[in-house]
């Protein structure tokens, strides 16, 4: 008969492992989270569902859902990768809580992958919710969803290194303040809810070059147009990645 071993064998999980336990238990915070929950699902939501039946924007003509589902889609995007995690990251640091996690045996490094994997969960439930919602009103999307996929991926970037930079340089509550404002900003003039053709020519090639103009038009081509990739606003949301991803990483404070 073979003895059994009960010799204790200290050490840390492998990294994969600890990478998904803390991605998860940030996913469940998320969703926990009245507020974030708010943030990320029901206000999109009810604004896709307000704007599509009621005629309250004129879009030019064209279906109002058709025009409304990729912004949608977009805000959702920056709700969690941006608002959500600025505001979540801020607190955190404010309470001690990034430094504590820093010191045990997942990494720092091992955090923000972690913190990386939740934000495409949420986000990946948010777009379920929303196709859903706005398959339900009537919308017809075309065009390649790997195309549509990488916009989300290289805007998730982009946002999360704004949030980020935002979490780890700024107060708790001046990120809170500042997130929030932001938030308001860009979904007012970010061509979510209103065509940037009803912006003067001067500005509007300047909203052009806001991370959420940039993905919500590329969403709309996809999706709506059934075009190509659209190259330009995918080269704008890879500089704004490698811009607020490179700054985050040199100015990010863990106390």
């Amino acid at each position: 008969m073979t003895a059994l071993d009960f010799t204790p064998a200290p050490g840390a999980a492998p990294f994969p492992r600890m990478v998904l336990a803390q991605a998860g238990a940030e996913v469940r915070a998320t969703l926990r989270n009245g507020e974030q929950l708010l943030l990320t699902l029901i206000i999109p939501v009810l604004l896709l569902v307000g704007f599509s039946l009621a005629p309250l924007i004129d879009i030019g003509g064209g279906s109002r859902v058709d025009f409304l589902a990729p912004g949608v889609l977009a805000l959702a995007v920056m709700s969690t990768a941006f608002t959500g995690q600025a505001i979540a990251t801020g607190f955190e640091r404010r309470y001690g809580v990034l430094k504590r996690l820093g010191a045990t045996p997942l990494s720092r490094a091992g955090l923000m992958l972690a913190k990386t994997v939740a934000v495409i969960a949420v986000e990946a439930i948010q777009v379920v919710v929303v196709v859903a919602v706005a398959l339900s009103l009537g919308w017809h999307p075309h065009g390649s969803p790997l195309a549509a996929a990488l916009l989300v991926l290289l805007a998730t970037a982009a946002f999360s290194g704004l949030g980020l930079l935002m979490a780890g340089t700024l107060r708790a509550e001046a990120t809170l303040a500042a997130a929030n404002l932001v938030y308001l900003v860009l979904l007012g003039a970010g061509g979510v809810m209103f065509p940037l053709s009803k912006f003067p020519s001067g500005l509007r090639h300047v909203l052009e070059l806001l991370p959420i103009s940039a993905l919500t038009s590329g969403l709309r081509t996809v999706l709506t147009g059934g075009g190509a990739l659209p190259l330009g606003a995918l080269a704008i949301l890879a500089c704004w990645a490698a811009l607020t991803l490179v700054l985050a990483a040199r100015t990010f404070r863990w106390e």
